[in-house]
């Protein structure tokens, strides 16, 4: 009996964080899904594309639908305290739709071939990194601290560089921008692996946090795939 307790006390600091980390994988491909199907659902519906675009280029619902996920993302983050569960869950799943729409340009300006080849490379490239930030020893987070400081670069690159339309400054930026999420995924993983040791299983903030964690991680994801997509992707 008493070998039995030993056993499990040793377990449970084990199972803390993988039931944490699975209900975070949970959310991400729920997210995914939603984003997948609206992608496809949106570039084979002329109504739809219709509705987002006019002769002039987007239109008013067009421009909506393409930032309202940064404004959504900006909320849960900055309201998360404030935030329930089931609002939370509410607008993760209003975000991966709207950026279901958001993407279907990837179906109309790629091959179908090119996209699934480009996912499945992701797929497997974040995986990996993904196990390697889940079983590393190694402390990311100065490494994590760096990886976030590019990603401002990038971002603000992107800002300049839509003026400038510089071919060479978007390949650049491209290839910074798959080292960056590579290694981001390691990062946000090894991070969730922490906080899902400490947080207290079957709680309101359990919830909730393993939201923003598929949130996070399916943001690594998805910036992967794009960075990844303007290599190996075919256009039509």
């Amino acid at each position: 009996m008493q070998e039995n307790q030993i056993y499990s006390q040793q377990e449970q600091p084990l199972a803390l964080p993988r039931t944490f980390i699975s209900s975070v994988f949970g959310w991400m491909f729920l997210a995914l899904t939603l984003t997948a199907v609206m992608a496809y659902f949106t570039a084979t519906s002329e109504q739809l594309l219709g509705l987002m675009f006019n002769e002039t280029g987007l239109s008013i619902l067009g421009y909506v639908i393409i930032f309202s996920p940064f404004i959504l993302v900006l909320v849960m983050s900055f309201k998360f305290d404030k935030l329930s569960g089931t609002a939370l869950t509410g607008m993760l799943i209003l975000y991966s739709v709207l950026m279901g729409a958001s993407l279907s340009f990837v179906l109309l300006i790629y091959t179908a071939a090119s996209v699934y080849k480009t996912f499945a490379i992701t797929a497997g490239t974040f995986g990996i990194m993904a196990l390697l930030g889940y079983t590393t020893k190694t402390d990311l987070t100065k490494f994590g601290a760096m990886l976030y400081m590019a990603l401002i670069g990038i971002i603000l690159t992107l800002v300049i560089n839509f003026f400038l339309q510089s071919p060479r400054l978007d390949y650049i930026v491209s290839i910074i921008g798959i080292f960056v999420f590579t290694g981001l995924t390691a990062y946000d993983m090894q991070k969730l692996k922490k906080i899902g040791c400490s947080i207290e299983q079957d709680s309101e903030s359990f919830r909730k946090t393993a939201i923003m964690g598929a949130l996070r991680l399916y943001l690594d994801f998805i910036n992967l795939f794009l960075f990844l997509l303007r290599f190996l992707g075919n256009k039509k």
